[in-house]
């Protein structure tokens, strides 16, 4: 039947997202399992979200008292609310005074943790679960120290046996000897890496990073066979320079530039000086000098992103920077909780003003990286020394990119838009538009104007279905470390 003429054009997509749902709810809505149940807070064929404040994701002003309308897995109408009716029979929410987000999609984030000298725990259920009570509804594993279990994380997640964010989940790591990390293999030559990623993909992994000791030659190889499966490949390099992986056909750089070893002096092929080496340079690094513009202007060319990892070397300078101790850290077990604070209390006593100079640096240049034309996108990095807590990392590192100049609209469409771009799901995910997937998060107060209150996290929809930050949070508090 056709809508009456002076129905508005909101409201006709309303009655037509009425009329098709039974078909998108038996078609696209995930089937959740009993594990997942005590989770979900909402989980109705229509919601609609009524005079509330809407952030889309693209860096476009907040729109204030709109209305966004989910059918099944699907956003279906977004608009001023007084032109914008909730269909008959939706599950109303009020989001007066609220703000509602685009899930986050972070692309440097680990499902293992620091739990002793050397040794990286597998902590899947714990963090899956952190990752998305803090907003996250899609990631990349920047790396992985577990084999299959991050493969098979991602595949029971998707198939709603499991809390969690969608996962692109990354193989073990492509790295050549020299990290002396025992759970890291080290590939032997060229031909090892193209086996390596090849097995790989057929086990089900959709992402690849090289490391710090492997050579040019290999990275080539690495990137070749990863292409040829339709797929990206990141790194944390030392080894190689910027520059080179760009040509090499690197698509995206980790850590912004702490892990460039492009200004390094007399830096010999193949070879990594010390990530401390690269990241004096860094440190000294002015984002006016001619060498800097120049390698971002070969990285815009190559259309190579950079990811943002602030909280990560902030938790390492903490102390010493006189910041606040890093959110989250309640969720750990004691003994990792208290090793963490010693550590802090550590760095307040001996202030290591190198580690702040880097950081301050480090965020000038993500900064002139963007504004010279460079993407970046964003993750956390839940490794170093500790103190990085999934989700609570993810929205602090948001207040960290507005603290290096970013606005807070940038700052989200870095952590969201930017994300699912990258990750080549932007049609589906990022932003908050009609026909999209409704991946939301509906925060308290209005993080476009203080940014802080990207932690007032109320619901997290992943595909229509709303999450109980709370219940995932107490799930896990004092655990992460065992589980």
């Amino acid at each position: 039947m056709q809508a009456p003429a002076r129905f508005s054009r909101a409201h006709r997509l309303v009655l037509a997202g009425a009329a098709i749902l039974p078909a998108l709810v038996a078609a696209q809505r995930p089937t959740i399992s009993t594990a997942v149940q005590p989770f979900v807070a909402i989980d109705a064929p229509v919601v609609a979200f009524t005079h509330v404040r809407v952030i889309d994701g693209t860096g476009s002003a907040a729109r204030a008292d709109q209305t966004v309308i989910i059918t099944g897995d699907k956003i279906t109408a977004v608009g001023d609310a007084a032109r914008t009716p909730a269909p008959t029979g939706a599950k109303i929410m009020d989001g007066t005074g609220k703000t509602l987000i685009p899930g986050l999609v972070m692309v440097h984030e680990h499902l293992f943790y620091p739990t002793g000298p050397g040794v990286y725990g597998n902590l899947a259920e714990s963090f899956s679960r952190l990752y998305l009570a803090g907003g996250v509804t899609a990631m990349r594993t920047g790396g992985n120290m577990n084999g299959f279990g991050e493969i098979a994380l991602a595949r029971a997640i998707a198939k709603g046996e499991k809390p969690g964010p969608w996962v692109d989940a990354t193989a073990p790591y492509l790295e050549g000897p020299g990290l002396a990390l025992g759970q890291v293999y080290a590939l032997k030559d060229v031909a090892d890496a193209r086996r390596h990623v090849n097995y790989w993909a057929d086990m089900g992994a959709t992402s690849f990073k090289s490391y710090m000791h492997i050579s040019r030659d290999e990275l080539k190889a690495a990137a070749e066979e990863v292409h040829k499966r339709g797929m990206k490949i990141t790194g944390h390099l030392c080894s190689v320079t910027y520059r080179e992986a760009a040509e090499l056909g690197i698509d995206n750089l980790e850590h912004g530039f702490f892990a460039s070893t492009d200004f390094v002096k007399d830096k010999k092929p193949d070879e990594c000086p010390g990530q401390n080496v690269g990241q004096a340079s860094i440190a000294a690094l002015s984002q006016d000098d001619p060498a800097f513009k120049s390698l971002v202007a070969e990285l815009v060319k190559y259309k190579v992103a950079l990811t943002s990892t602030l909280t990560v070397f902030e938790a390492g300078a903490a102390g010493a920077a006189g910041r606040a101790i890093p959110p989250g850290l309640e969720m750990l077990e004691p003994v990792l909780k208290e090793q963490y604070e010693q550590r802090y209390a550590s760095a307040q006593r001996n202030p290591n003003a190198a580690n702040v100079k880097l950081l301050q640096n480090a965020m000038k240049l993500e900064l002139a990286f963007v504004r010279l034309g460079g993407t970046l996108i964003a993750g956390t990095d839940p490794t170093g020394g500790g103190g990085v807590i999934p989700g609570f990392s993810n929205q602090h590192q948001i207040e960290l990119l507005v603290e290096a100049g970013f606005s807070p609209l940038e700052a989200i469409k870095i952590s969201t838009m930017n994300g699912a771009t990258y990750l080549n799901r932007a049609d589906r995910i990022g932003s908050i538009a009609v026909g999209k997937q409704a991946d939301l998060v509906l925060v308290a107060g209005d993080p476009s104007a203080n940014i802080s209150d990207i932690r007032k996290v109320e619901l997290v929809f992943k595909q229509g279905i709303g999450y109980d930050p709370a219940k995932l949070i107490a799930s896990v508090k004092g655990k992460v470390g065992v589980f």
